[in-house]
């Protein structure tokens, strides 16, 4: 489990999209080979069959684990090497539930990194000195 998790971290956001697209496909192959096309990059439909032994070992690490578990174990993985505050604007933009999202950002971050809220805008108190009048 622990190689398959560095295989895949290794790969980045293709790999994160990878592991979402074999699990959301159900064995559709449509699904897997454009997944593959894609990660073949200048090489194409050639070199992403290269990753197609790995569509195996996904499939049955994600039924044992669960996709959670898994998605959980790459980005800590990553977060060894790559910036915490990109992998959480990363998983804002994946196609996963918001629930899911909300629990991988608390993993690879105990304390999310928000965006400041602007509140409202202080108050401006001005004070005036006036003369007594006799």
């Amino acid at each position: 489990m622990d190689e398959l998790v560095k295989k895949i971290a290794g790969l980045g956001l293709p790999g994160i999209l990878f592991v979402i697209a074999t699990a959301t496909s159900g064995g559709s192959v449509a699904a897997v080979v454009t997944m593959l096309s894609s990660l073949g990059g200048p090489l194409g439909l050639l070199g992403g069959l290269g990753l197609l032994g790995l569509v195996g070992v996904v499939g049955e690490t994600i039924t044992g684990y669960g996709i959670e578990n898994v998605l959980k174990l790459i980005y800590t993985e990553r977060s060894k090497t790559e910036s915490v505050r990109f992998l959480l604007k990363e998983i804002k933009e994946l196609p996963i539930t918001d629930d899911l999202k909300l629990k991988l950002k608390h993993h690879i971050s105990p304390v999310v990194i928000t965006e400041p809220e602007e509140g409202p805008a202080p108050k401006t108190i001005e004070i005036v000195d006036e003369e007594p009048s006799i």
